[in-house]
């Protein structure tokens, strides 16, 4: 329970700092345009750093604040190493398995830029069926990458915005 508390505690130190970054505005461009962030371009990175055991196996990181329309996320997840590797890999299957789908990913682009109802994306071409629209929803609502908000409309929880993001972010060569 200590280890679960001083990471806690080292997630919270991290959001603070974010949050101070982010009010401190923008941050300036060099001369070709490309904006380097206060502290490098690894800030993230070497404050990740600072808050491990030198002599332990490291940790994974995630983060972002994305606004998609009127909507708000910011989201950060960090696992030890250890954390990653002991765990059953073979359970996230399924999960990574509803999103390697074209008509998949492309219902959650849609949705995330604001096509909510089953009428809506019933008119985009290329999805298939009504019956296919279905059954792709309901793989994304099983996997945890949509949920129902009722009557025939569904939303991409906000929890998942920020790490179904950054699963597309990794997956670029």
């Amino acid at each position: 329970m200590a280890d679960v508390e001083q990471r806690l505690a080292a997630l919270e130190a991290q959001v603070a700092a974010l949050a101070e970054r982010l009010a401190a505005g923008p941050p300036a461009a060099d001369e070709q345009g490309a904006a380097e962030p206060p502290g490098g371009v690894f800030w993230a990175l070497d404050g990740l750093k600072q808050r491990l055991p030198e002599d332990g196996p490291g940790a994974v990181l995630y983060t972002g604040a994305v606004r998609l329309a009127d909507q708000h996320y910011d989201w950060q997840y960090g696992l030890t190493v250890d954390a990653v590797l002991d765990t059953d890999w073979t359970e996230l299957a399924a999960t990574l398995t509803a999103l390697a789908h074209p008509v998949r990913l492309r219902l959650l682009r849609e949705i995330l830029g604001g096509r909510h109802g089953t009428a809506e994306l019933a008119e985009i071409e290329g999805l298939g069926t009504s019956g296919q629209l279905h059954h792709h929803l309901r793989q994304l609502t099983a996997a945890g990458w949509l949920r129902s908000a009722g009557r025939g409309r569904y939303v991409v929880p906000g929890e998942r915005v920020v790490p179904l993001l950054a699963i597309l972010t990794a997956a670029r060569r």
